[in-house]
């Protein structure tokens, strides 16, 4: 079997972002405390078999398409709703001949979101389920709720992050809760 490809993140989000803005580093900080996170929970869980090295990519590149959206906090003047960033950011990782990383993208926002919810809701999402299936992706979405993009010195509480969720929905509650059972090892806060 033949080694995966390795990528370099932060040259991929430089073609994307200027250096040394308030953007670049909003995006570079969130994204290197959740790729932080995850890694612990891999390390943490060995039985898992998660690939490390596709953590450290995947978590790094998870918000890439942000810069496309209307998030004027978080220094974002696109002209998309922000809850599109994933599948934005997916696009442009396909692009970048990277559609494993670009699953992450699309299936991270939220605990998912399933493709009743976009049609219930008539989200301005592609009609298909955007929901984190494989082991990766659900340890990088789980680790993602732990960190706000304008609250950067903080990580979130369980309580927070289980707020901030039911207002999507008790499933996504009810999603996170599984995760935090599977990932945590106590020290959540």
């Amino acid at each position: 079997m033949t080694e995966p490809l390795k990528i370099d993140p932060l040259r991929i989000i430089e073609k994307y972002y200027k250096k040394e803005t308030h953007l670049y580093n909003i995006l570079v900080n969130h994204s290197e405390l959740v790729k932080n996170k995850a890694l612990e929970i891999a390390k943490r869980h060995p039985e898992l078999h998660l690939d490390q090295q596709f953590i450290a990519e995947a978590t790094m590149l998870h918000d890439i398409g942000i810069f496309k959206c209307n998030a004027p906090r978080i220094y974002c003047h696109g002209s998309s709703n922000y809850i599109e960033h994933g599948y934005l950011g997916s696009e442009i990782l396909k692009a970048e001949g990277l559609p494993r990383h670009a699953l992450v993208c699309e299936r991270h926002t939220g605990t998912g979101i399933s493709l009743e919810m976009i049609l219930r809701n008539n989200l301005p999402l592609p009609h298909r389920d955007l929901l984190p299936i494989t082991r990766e992706e659900q340890v990088i979405c789980y680790a993602d709720k732990f960190f706000s993009k304008t609250k950067m010195d903080e990580t979130l509480s369980l309580q927070h992050i289980r707020t901030t969720l039911r207002k999507f929905g008790e499933s996504q509650v009810t999603q996170f809760d599984e995760w935090n059972r599977l990932f945590d090892d106590g020290t959540s806060a």
